[in-house]
């Protein structure tokens, strides 16, 4: 846990509503980059996650946090009023690198709304790892490079994929960017 809580938006409300825009955007455009307001984060969370966060999640939210984030806990739990929770519980799941998708609740074919978003932390959405995305919200294929995903990340997007419309929708945070892999949208190896 933080010993020092960093302040989180700097005007509460239009900065999360700012940010909600941007990853409704982002999902509607898969692989689209989008900017979103600044947070002073504490480590080891980037700016860009620590707003989602911030956005995404109350104090009603399952929320699971990667055991290897377990220093902003503290700083979460403040902001957000969440309790960290269970893995196969979690509505969201912030992660430091990409978890098992196949832990994390994927929903039913009843009620696939009652599957988790992941906010996952990479190095660079300019750099990396290139992928082409298709599917809803893309007229034509879309690149993406990331840094920071595991290298058998198009395989382990496939098995997500292959549950719609149940699965995992994807957040990916890096400085004061988000992009967004919603669960419909196919990703391969470019």
């Amino acid at each position: 846990m933080t010993d020092t809580l960093t302040p989180g938006f700097a005007d509460p409300v239009a900065d999360a509503q700012a940010c909600f825009r941007a990853v409704l955007d982002a999902l509607a455009h898969p692989g689209r980059i989008r900017p979103v307001p600044p947070v002073e984060a504490p480590a080891p969370l980037c700016p860009a996650a620590a707003a989602v966060v911030l956005t995404l999640v109350d104090h009603e939210t399952p929320l699971w946090v990667d055991p290897a984030a377990a220093a902003a806990s503290g700083w979460i739990t403040f902001h957000t009023g969440a309790a960290t929770g269970e893995q196969a519980r979690a509505a969201f799941a912030f992660a430091l690198t990409l978890p098992d998708l196949a832990l994390l609740p994927a929903g039913s074919d009843e009620a696939p709304d009652n599957s988790a978003t992941v906010i996952v932390q990479v190095q660079s959405l300019e750099r990396g790892a290139r992928f082409e995305l298709s599917g809803p919200g893309l007229r034509e294929s879309a690149p993406l490079a990331v840094e920071g995903l595991p290298t058998d990340f198009a395989d382990r997007w496939a098995a997500n994929h292959a549950l719609f419309p149940r699965g995992v929708d994807l957040l990916l945070c890096t400085g004061n960017q988000v992009a967004a892999l919603p669960r419909s949208v196919t990703v391969r190896n470019a």
